[in-house]
């Protein structure tokens, strides 16, 4: 099993994904964190999907919150994106741009997008849980260069321009 696992965590870890942050507001405060499993799921309805790991801390704010905002990241959220997948990290501060929606999610305004979702479905895959959501809303931002993951580090995909 152990050779399934390793060659399986290698074939992802090799897969180009984009970055996202997910963010929430709870009783306790803002909460969020970083994703590579964003993806779309259905036009009609808008739908998405994106999996956490854990289920107590900041992905256990998300789980447990009414809606949330899966903000698409551009270049320049890097180090922000750094700070929401690191444990103990500064985040949510001034300096990041943060702001917040009438709603009570926290907002990154530099993203090139944001989309407010609720959730509809929660799946327990073994330890993870699979998040469907229906979008409520979409926040455009700033066009910029996209952010993806791969090999455990940042690239950066530049912006083309539909023809």
């Amino acid at each position: 099993m152990t050779e399934l696992l390793d060659a399986f965590k290698g074939a992802f870890r090799a897969h180009p994904a984009g970055v996202a942050i997910i963010t929430a507001d709870t009783p306790e405060g803002p909460v969020g964190l970083t994703a590579s499993s964003v993806a779309s799921v259905s036009v009609e309805p808008p739908a998405l999907s994106f999996s956490v790991t854990k289920s107590g801390g900041s992905a256990g704010g998300v789980l447990r919150a009414p809606s949330f905002l899966v903000h698409l990241l551009g270049a320049s959220q890097a180090p922000i994106a750094e700070a929401f997948a690191t444990s103990g990290a500064d985040r949510f501060t001034p300096e990041q741009g943060w702001s917040f929606l009438p709603s009570g999610e926290p907002h990154l305004v530099s993203a090139p997008v944001a989309l407010r979702a609720r959730p509809i479905e929660i799946v327990s895959v073994g330890p993870s849980r699979l998040v469907l959501a229906e979008v409520l809303s979409v926040h455009p931002g700033p066009e910029e260069d996209r952010l993806l993951y791969q090999n455990r580090r940042f690239h950066v995909l530049p912006l083309v321009q539909a023809a």
